[in-house]
């Protein structure tokens, strides 16, 4: 992995429960995209998957209509997807169109998805195809990008041990051999997640503690504990819910 730059620490925000840190999340991504379109920009946003991430999508469906955000100008892009049907029910995609980008009006073409199984003969092919689109389509940095991360400390399909780990020349790859299913997937490298001038963690449950407090100590390998990989350029926050912040 290429050496990441100083940044600035990272800022815990410990919520009352998950749908807090979700009603949270998803007013500061808006307030957020309202800036920067204030600013004169078109945010991108990278997305996530998961329960959390879910319930955060179900918040911005909810609070999106009424919002200031202008939502055919942000491009949105994935860190992360599972190689299968499009209209597979595993899909992180599927998740967000159903609880928030088919509720706003954003512009289908600047939502990015990660190709599926019918778009692409391989999964390595997959992450080429990205690789290429956010090459050509990408502002070279996201305004915000929102992580999940398993009690294993892994971030977006980048698992503790992979070689994936350890790629520096790719922006994408994939990934054959999941630990959890399904087991192939693409992923942004950590060059690319590093790519970001917010990064966000949304994590919550008591059985990731222990990954969150590796995750946020000094020196921790990422081999060990991916998540410790990825940071902002500007601003790193770890939005939790009481279990998750339970040991730091």
């Amino acid at each position: 992995m290429t050496d990441i730059p100083p940044r600035p620490a990272p800022r815990i925000e410990v919520h009352v429960d998950a749908a807090d840190l979700a009603t949270s999340a998803a007013g500061e991504l808006i307030t957020r995209l309202e800036d920067a379109q204030a600013r004169g920009e078109e945010p991108h946003i990278g997305l996530t998957g998961g329960s959390i991430a879910k319930a955060m999508h179900q918040e911005l469906g909810r609070m999106g209509p009424t919002s200031e955000v202008d939502w055919s100008r942000v491009v949105v892009w994935w860190g992360d997807e599972r190689f299968v049907a499009a209209d597979s029910e595993d899909r992180n995609a599927r998740e967000a169109r159903e609880t928030f980008l088919d509720r706003l009006p954003f512009d289908p073409a600047k939502v990015h998805e990660m190709p599926s199984t019918g778009d692409a003969g391989s999964v390595d092919d997959a992450a080429e195809a990205y690789s290429t689109e956010l090459r050509e389509h990408g502002a070279g940095a996201f305004e915000v990008l929102m992580l999940g991360m398993g009690p294993d400390g892994h971030v977006a399909s980048l698992f503790p041990g992979s070689p994936q780990l350890d790629v520096d020349d790719r922006v994408a790859v994939g990934v054959t051999d999941s630990p959890k299913p399904p087991p192939e997937r693409v992923s942004l490298t950590f060059d690319a997640l590093n790519r970001s001038r917010c990064v966000w963690f949304l994590v919550n449950g008591e059985g990731k503690a222990g990954a969150v407090a590796q995750a946020l100590a000094p020196g921790t390998d990422v081999h060990d504990i991916p998540a410790a990989g990825v940071s902002g350029e500007a601003e790193t926050i770890w939005f939790l819910d009481r279990g998750s912040a339970s040991q730091l």
